[in-house]
């Protein structure tokens, strides 16, 4: 048993040292959507469980993200689950300073349409509850300056999502839709026309963030595909998880007038490996590291990422 761990660490390191990470708003991990998800006729899976995750992502400039989830699902009978996810998130190593607090909060409710031997149907309706407006501020040597959305812990708009999967044991398709409802809050533009950073000792490294005052991102649709490895303990996947911006995002500017920046639109692309082992029906562990394969080229709401690694702790009951 600790071989077995000390080579999934190991793995977990040497890989998601070189790879890049999933760039989504949080839904490619809800209901229907999520990855590795079980699928046995032969054993009755326990249908409630309680997931503790740690989530490690640097980002495309300075801030290094820690995430801790709680990742909660309730079976209401054989058809219906609701999941809620409560993760707080802790943002360090940045130029611009440091934050940390509760992250968003996710809701969302599955329901099976169809199931047999040989496959199952589910179908997810669910939505992204905001913590904060997304317009925290810089402490210490900045004190008071307003910082870009990869120091913010919430995305600070109220979401729609859902989603529909077709699983059996060997594979995984899986596709969703996500609607922000609002714009938030947050503050942050760089000069020409802003007067917060143009102090600050690198220009350039400012503009290494996109401007993102009173943004409100764009809608986005994924889609999963992922072919799974079992056996009676063991378990591996590996998949393509594509994430299409249909719309633009919208900041305000300097001047105050609403846009639309080019290049926020288009398509991010990542490879997802995950590895995991059952201690027993009841609990296992997971890692899951992904690289980036295509991303787009402005990202106003910090989600980008260059390496994610996911160590996560299931109990099933």
């Amino acid at each position: 048993m600790k071989t077995l761990l000390s080579i999934l660490i190991a793995l977990s390191i040497t890989v998601g040292a070189q790879s890049q990470g999933c760039s989504d708003a949080g839904f490619c991990t809800m209901g229907a959507m999520k990855p590795d998800q079980p699928f046995n006729k032969k054993i009755k899976l326990k249908l409630r469980s309680m997931e503790l995750s740690f989530y490690r992502g640097t980002t495309t400039t300075t801030p290094v993200v820690y995430v801790t989830t709680a990742d909660l699902a309730f079976s209401l009978n054989a058809k219906n689950s609701f999941q809620v996810k409560l993760p707080y998130q802790m943002v360090r190593n940045g130029n611009l300073g440091e934050t940390q607090g509760l992250s968003d909060i996710s809701l969302c409710f599955t329901r099976n349409v169809f199931t047999s031997d040989q496959f199952d149907i589910n179908v997810s309706v669910g939505g992204k509850i905001p913590t904060n407006n997304s317009d925290l501020q810089a402490e210490g040597q900045f004190e008071g300056k307003p910082l870009p959305m990869y120091y913010q812990t919430s995305l600070g708009t109220y979401d729609i999502i859902s989603g529909i999967s077709l699983i059996n044991r060997k594979w995984l398709f899986a596709t969703g839709i996500q609607i922000p409802l609002n714009r938030n809050n947050n503050q942050f533009l760089w000069p020409p026309g802003s007067p917060e950073w143009q102090d600050y000792p690198d220009p350039k490294y400012i503009e290494t963030y996109s401007q993102a005052r009173e943004l409100k991102r764009g809608i986005d649709v994924m889609l999963r595909v992922e072919r799974n490895f079992r056996f009676s303990r063991v378990n591996f996947s590996a998949g393509l998880l594509p994430i299409y911006r249909i719309t633009r995002d919208e900041i305000t500017n300097a001047a105050g007038i609403r846009t639309k920046p080019d290049g926020t639109v288009g398509l991010a692309l990542s490879g997802i490996v995950t590895a995991g082992y059952n201690f027993n029906v009841k609990s296992g562990i997971r890692i899951l590291f992904g690289k980036k394969i295509t991303q787009r080229e402005r990202n106003p709401d910090g989600l980008t990422r260059e390496v994610v690694t996911t160590i996560s702790y299931c109990y099933r009951f």
